[in-house]
């Protein structure tokens, strides 16, 4: 990809893309058939929309995490129920409603019409803030349904925003910049809980509460990302179009990818597992490491791994080669896994604890943000296989939360025994092993006539 056309797609201009709005036809909530017909795109897009789309999605997302995320710093310390903490039981039954939620979203986001993108992001919010509300109303152990119902809606709401940015020819850029937000705001999240607890906010109110503190900001960001247009000519010449998906289509796809979509699949899952781990129990991994959970902790922390990633990731769009760029990204994923061994290896004896957690968050999300932006983007352009990410992300993110969950509940003693440390550790090196043998896997089976485009008419422009 030349500098000329990068500038075209990312300058740093909004009169042009204000224009867009005026222009019904350049908007993705305008006309549906621009995402379902190969010559509907328009062949220049207005100047500055990749920068404003970005910042949109990642506002979005950023905002969206104030829903899920905030209750992860409270401790919940003297009440448990069933034999199990409390904050262990809040946890599971959460995860259990997003799990169930990506299972869901595998056939509605592949089949979700772009024009009812925005509208469908808002109601699952709505959902997901009075769900909070009502676990502060309920008495406790009763309030953890609330917290399933809170889960139940927010699983979609990821896939509804990528496919605003999947499908063009800066889409590593786009999603790894919508991945950012999942790495900060995990961590912006829990220092918003944490202040709010220090304002003597109670533990059962302070998710409420946080998510309310986010509601017009996300409003605005959805307004913003309503507005992107949809993907030129140009883009579905080199990453192929990314139509709604029937099922016959999800079908015909894993007949023709199982295998390979096995060894992702299962990789990303190990990485779901340990990123859950982390990011649920942070505030008992800070500790195990000697440190307290000071509210900045969590966020300047997971800067630096979210720049590390977002550049690592980002940088593909330069790639212009499908198949080049697609095997690239598997090594990507390789280089986490050996940051992680590194981390483990020195152990928080040999390095300070902001640097463990900090290294291993970068391993860990190397894999797991390359999946997003680039793994599943390039092998849709190289193959023009008809179908969009949003359907291979599900099939993955489901497997990788129906793991978590199960993880979640062979280890209850994870909260009663108190050694998330030594747990987490063990835990990092068994899913890091076994993750390099499916990239290495996968790596062996997409090769030779597989990376190959599905039909002749539709392979121009795929590598």
């Amino acid at each position: 990809m030349t500098s000329q056309t990068i500038s075209e797609d990312c300058c740093l201009g909004c009169e042009e893309f204000a224009n867009a709005e005026k222009d019904p036809a350049m908007t993705q909530d305008a006309e549906v058939s621009r995402h379902t017909t190969p010559h509907s795109g328009t062949t220049q897009l207005p100047a500055g929309w990749a920068f404003w789309a970005t910042c949109a999605a990642f506002s979005t997302y950023f905002c969206a995490y104030a829903f899920r995320k905030p209750f992860t710093a409270a401790e919940f310390k003297g009440t448990e129920f069933f034999g199990f903490e409390f904050k262990f039981l809040v946890v599971t039954t959460q995860v259990i409603g997003y799990s169930i939620s990506k299972f869901v979203g595998i056939g509605v986001i592949a089949g979700m019409p772009p024009a009812g993108r925005a509208r469908a992001l808002l109601l699952l919010i709505g959902c997901s803030e009075l769900a909070l509300v009502l676990f502060g109303l309920l008495p406790r152990p009763w309030n953890i349904l609330a917290m399933f119902l809170n889960g139940l809606p927010l699983g979609m709401v990821f896939g509804l925003v990528m496919g605003f940015l999947e499908g063009r020819r800066v889409s590593e850029a786009l999603l790894a910049g919508l991945c950012a937000s999942f790495i900060m705001a995990d961590g912006f999240a829990k220092s918003t809980g944490r202040w709010l607890l220090q304002q003597g906010i109670s533990e059962d109110w302070m998710p409420a509460v946080a998510g309310g503190l986010f509601l017009l900001p996300l409003t605005l960001a959805v307004r913003v990302l309503a507005r992107t247009p949809a993907p030129s000519q140009h883009d579905i010449a080199a990453r192929a179009e990314r139509p709604r998906m029937t099922r016959e289509d999800r079908w015909s796809m894993v007949r023709r990818f199982g295998p390979g979509l096995i060894a992702i699949v299962l990789m990303y899952l190990l990485v779901t597992i340990i990123r859950s781990v982390r990011a649920d129990f942070a505030t008992e991994l800070w500790k195990g490491l000697g440190q307290d959970a000071a509210p900045a902790q969590f966020t300047t922390s997971e800067f630096w791994v979210a720049l590390g990633v977002m550049v690592a990731n980002g940088s593909l769009v330069f790639v212009r080669n499908n198949v080049l760029a697609f095997r690239i990204s598997l090594a990507t994923c390789l280089v986490g896994f050996g940051l992680i061994f590194a981390a483990l290896l020195a152990g928080p004896e040999r390095i300070s604890p902001f640097s463990f957690m900090v290294l291993i968050g970068l391993g860990l999300y190397l894999p797991y943000v390359a999946v997003h932006a680039s793994v599943f983007e390039r092998l849709l352009a190289m193959t023009r296989e008809r179908g969009n990410v949003g359907f291979l992300m599900y099939v993955a993110d489901s497997s990788g939360y129906l793991g978590y969950v199960g993880c979640m509940l062979l280890n209850g003693t994870l909260r009663k025994n108190s050694n998330t440390l030594e747990f987490f550790t063990k835990l990092c090196w068994a899913a890091s092993l076994l993750s390099v043998v499916c990239v290495l896997l996968a790596g062996l089976w997409f090769s030779g006539n597989r990376l190959k485009p599905a039909t002749t008419t539709n392979a121009t422009g795929a590598s």
